[in-house]
């Protein structure tokens, strides 16, 4: 089994800035991609950002076309199950939960969810 904390959602005026932690831990495998996914209201659940680890796909970064610029994903070199999403010049739209994610395998597991709200 797979566990995913995550951390550091929260409310922030449109154009300011936050970062968003997620530790995994349990059986995780050398080879995986972890993500960041978000459901705002009314819409179903997108990949905002996700980062391969492991052989020689390591390092892979992929992001939405909507953040692009903005949002940055990193790995914690030290401790390479725990996954950041750096969220800047945020705007209105981007407000949803936030949900980490991570695919192994066949397998994929969630976190319980972060809320970030961004005012206008």
């Amino acid at each position: 089994q797979v566990q995913l904390v995550e951390s550091g959602g929260g409310l922030v005026q449109a154009g300011g800035s936050l970062r968003l932690s997620c530790a995994a831990s349990g059986s995780i495998a050398t080879i995986n991609t972890m993500g960041w996914y978000r459901q705002g209201p009314g819409k179903q659940r997108e990949l905002v950002a996700a980062i391969t680890s492991g052989g020689i796909i390591n390092g892979i970064k992929n992001y939405a076309d909507s953040v692009k610029g903005r949002f940055i994903i990193s790995r914690d070199n030290a401790a390479k199950n725990t996954v950041y999403l750096q969220m800047n010049s945020l705007k209105p739209e981007d407000t949803a939960v936030y949900y980490c994610n991570l695919a192994q395998g066949t397998r994929a597991y969630w976190g319980q969810g972060t809320q970030v709200t961004v005012s206008s």
